[in-house]
């Protein structure tokens, strides 16, 4: 009981580091998605390297996981990308829900890609997942967030898609480092080109904003493994939506932000779609 009590506490400890990691894209102002998401890939691929070092094994990987190894990272560049444009155009804790679509999509995605069965209750949690993500973008083509929050979005897609590869790749005996090295060194070279053509210069405080983006999301990818190792993701995967509330938190104390009531209503649906999931996957393991 007690690792069970650990894994709560790790995942809790995830979700307040991605929370940070979103705080400080946010706080690094007016730069290019595209340079974010080098910097914050980057600190990932030099704490990636020194594990796969450390480990023994070196950077040796399955030749046939490769093309599932470049699907998770294409997916997984694109989930980043679209979630910085939406954490610079919408306030936190949109941007923050809108990305946490993300299992939703994986629902979907393990359907195709893992041959998985999917229960009524699971479909039912995803088209209440996609009812509240509308009450947060808000249709409308006189809404000026339309499209930022059509981008998060996406952003929730990719990431789904590119989680449901890495259990695929678990499955087929990839190690996770080596996933997380592969995926980090992926986005930083697909940046490259991107950044001679179009790098935006930087003061001293918008580079380490991102240095510090990048060093929270290296504290979230290794307290949610940590975070699984201690307990099942069936049991524990929900205390990931914490991150909204940090979001929020954060919304408040550095940008004066409130969600609006419309906001919160469909926090309230994603959130109890996924503890609907969650307590009824449970059951469907005792």
């Amino acid at each position: 009981m007690k690792t069970y009590y650990k894994g709560i506490l790790l995942i809790i400890a995830s979700a307040a580091c991605f929370s940070l990691m979103s705080l400080f894209v946010k706080l690094s102002g007016d730069l290019p998605s595209i340079q974010k998401s080098f910097f914050r890939n980057f600190v990932a691929v030099i704490f990636a390297a020194v594990l796969l070092v450390r480990s023994g094994e070196g950077f040796s990987f399955q030749r046939r996981n490769l093309p599932f190894l470049i699907m998770r990272s294409a997916f997984g560049t694109l989930g980043i990308l679209c979630n910085f444009y939406a954490v610079d155009h919408l306030i936190l804790s949109d941007a923050g829900m809108l990305n946490k679509m993300s299992p939703f999509f994986a629902v979907l995605c393990s359907i195709v890609l893992l041959k998985e069965k999917v229960r009524p209750f699971q479909i039912g949690a995803v088209a209440a997942a996609f009812a509240g993500a509308l009450f947060i973008i808000r249709p409308s083509f006189s809404n000026m967030q339309l499209l930022p929050s059509l981008i998060g979005l996406l952003g929730g897609f990719g990431a789904g898609i590119a989680y449901a590869t890495v259990r695929f790749l678990g499955q087929r005996g990839e190690r996770g480092p080596f996933v997380v090295f592969f995926f980090s060194a992926f986005s930083c070279l697909f940046c490259v080109p991107f950044l001679l053509t179009g790098y935006e210069p930087m003061t001293l405080y918008q580079f380490c904003m991102l240095m510090l983006a990048g060093l929270a999301a290296a504290g979230g990818q290794f307290t949610i493994t940590s975070a699984y190792f201690y307990a099942p993701a069936r049991e524990i995967s929900v205390y990931d939506y914490t991150q909204v509330i940090f979001s929020t938190l954060w919304s408040f104390l550095f940008f004066s932000q409130i969600p609006d009531i419309f906001s919160v209503l469909g926090y309230i649906i994603i959130c109890a779609a996924a503890i609907f999931n969650f307590l009824m996957s449970k059951r469907g393991q005792e």
